[in-house]
């Protein structure tokens, strides 16, 4: 069920009894847990995910150990705070023939090319080309996340380091490019807690069965991404249990 993670998310984090949080929620909706929440977090009692969390994980330094014969990619990760809750930028990739992420949801990203400084700038720069969103003007830059060994279609060996960048004005006037479909953001709270945790299936892609992912709008975020959602999530939990 939805509450299910969340429960002992709960548990992990304040000590409360999980059969406290198991009762208090079947006898709530999930408006109310919101809410109790929201009090917990303002008291200073809980503290689920958040940009101090995150900056705590994100290595302004990193220099990641990537196997010569493997190729570099970088993702952004831009995070918005301006809402109620951490939002996560997010495009859902247009359908184009050889992309082995063709019509998948994605972060913003590619290869590395020659002339990219480091792993961030490559992101910074694909973000830009994809989205319309300068990172330079837009964005500070926190830190790069454990790299994410992709297993593409086309066979190709990569890795792909996710780079952390939190939104210090909104952006104005995004517009895609011909490799993007359209531009969604994920309720970042949500998906560590589980409430938008789902199974989907991907006949269009070719895969028999059903596959974890995350809800966001209309569209499931699977595969790759969820993988290097589901790292990030981890290690603030760890994090978190040592609090």
């Amino acid at each position: 069920m939805w509450h299910c993670n969340l429960v002992e998310e709960l548990r992990c984090i304040t000590g409360y009894d999980r059969a406290f949080f198991t009762k208090f929620i079947r006898l709530t909706s999930r408006d109310s847990l919101s809410r109790f929440i929201r009090t917990e977090r303002q008291c200073g009692v809980l503290v689920l995910i958040d940009l101090a969390i995150i900056k705590k994980i994100a290595d302004p330094e990193a220099n990641p150990r990537i196997p010569a014969s493997c190729r570099q990619a970088a993702v952004a990760m831009v995070l918005s705070p301006f809402e109620a809750s951490l939002q996560l930028l997010f495009i859902l990739r247009a359908r184009q023939e050889g992309d082995p992420w063709s019509g998948q949801m994605a972060l913003p990203g590619g290869h590395r090319d020659e002339g990219d400084a480091s792993l961030a700038a490559t992101a910074a720069r694909e973000t830009l080309e994809e989205t319309g969103l300068d990172l330079a003007t837009h964005a500070d830059f926190i830190g790069s996340l454990a790299g994410i060994r992709a297993n593409p279609r086309s066979g190709i060996d990569l890795m792909v380091v996710p780079q952390v960048f939190v939104l210090h004005q909104e952006p104005l006037n995004m517009k895609p490019n011909y490799e993007v479909q359209k531009l969604l953001w994920g309720n970042v709270e949500a998906m560590y807690a589980g409430t938008t945790r789902t199974e989907a299936s991907f006949p269009e892609f070719n895969r028999s069965g059903t596959f974890p992912g995350f809800q966001v709008e209309d569209q499931v975020v699977w595969g790759l991404t969820f993988r290097m959602l589901t790292s990030l999530f981890d290690d603030v939990r760890r994090l978190n249990q040592r609090r």
